[in-house]
């Protein structure tokens, strides 16, 4: 079993920043790839970005310019740094791992989620 912990989400007021952090823990032979997604109220769970093991990253057009993914392979962990955040970017964020706990075997694990509001 995999077991992904997010922090970092919180209130921040417009044009402020917040730091998403996600560690992957338990039955891991390596991770092909970390995320965050994000769901607002009434709308769809959509892409935010994504890094790869290898360091390539994707982003939404929604963040580009605004957020940077990172991430640790060391510790199995990946970070979301969000600037210039707008009332648009409120929603719950999940942290993505595809893992494989074995040779040949992959799966996606979902983190619990962590909410961030912006708003004065």
């Amino acid at each position: 079993q995999v077991q992904l912990v997010e922090s970092g989400g919180g209130l921040v007021q417009p044009g402020g920043s917040l730091r998403l952090s996600c560690a992957a823990s338990g039955s891991i032979f390596s991770i092909n790839t970390m995320g965050w997604y994000r769901q607002a109220p009434g709308k769809e769970r959509e892409l935010v970005a994504t890094i790869t093991s290898g360091g390539s990253t994707n982003y939404a057009d929604s963040v580009k310019g605004r957020f940077t993914i990172s991430g640790d392979g060391a510790k199995n962990t990946v970070y979301l740094q969000m600037n210039s955040l707008n009332p648009e970017d409120t929603a719950v964020y999940y942290c993505i791992a595809v893992v494989r706990p074995k040779a040949g075997v992959q799966y996606d694990y979902w983190g619990q989620g962590t909410q961030v509001t912006v708003s004065s």
